[in-house]
């Protein structure tokens, strides 16, 4: 039960670190919006590199490094679930048992 604490109190420490980032990135440029869950808009061509990346290379650039950022939000945000169930379920053998 304690491993399971520990793993989810550095797992949350890690997400805020992510958030932080993600926060940063949104302030850099007024186009990302404010939205800490979702990827902006990158139109990607199979093959090649990014159309879009011809126009404004800085924007796409940015738009891509926040786009991964918010990648690894999502992979910490699902291991987190999973750690919340072990820790959940060792909470209730503990108290049931």
């Amino acid at each position: 039960m304690f491993a399971s604490f520990i793993t989810l109190l550095i797992l949350f420490f890690i997400i805020k670190y992510i958030l932080a980032w993600i926060d940063y990135f949104n302030k850099l440029d007024d186009r990302l919006g404010d939205s800490l869950w979702r990827w902006s808009y990158d139109y990607h061509v199979i093959g090649e590199s990014d159309i879009s990346d011809l126009d404004d290379k800085d924007f796409v650039r940015l738009r891509r490094k926040r786009n991964k950022v918010v990648t690894y939000m999502y992979i910490v945000f699902f291991i987190m679930f999973f750690i919340s169930m072990w820790f959940l379920s060792e909470v209730l053998i503990f108290f049931f048992q």
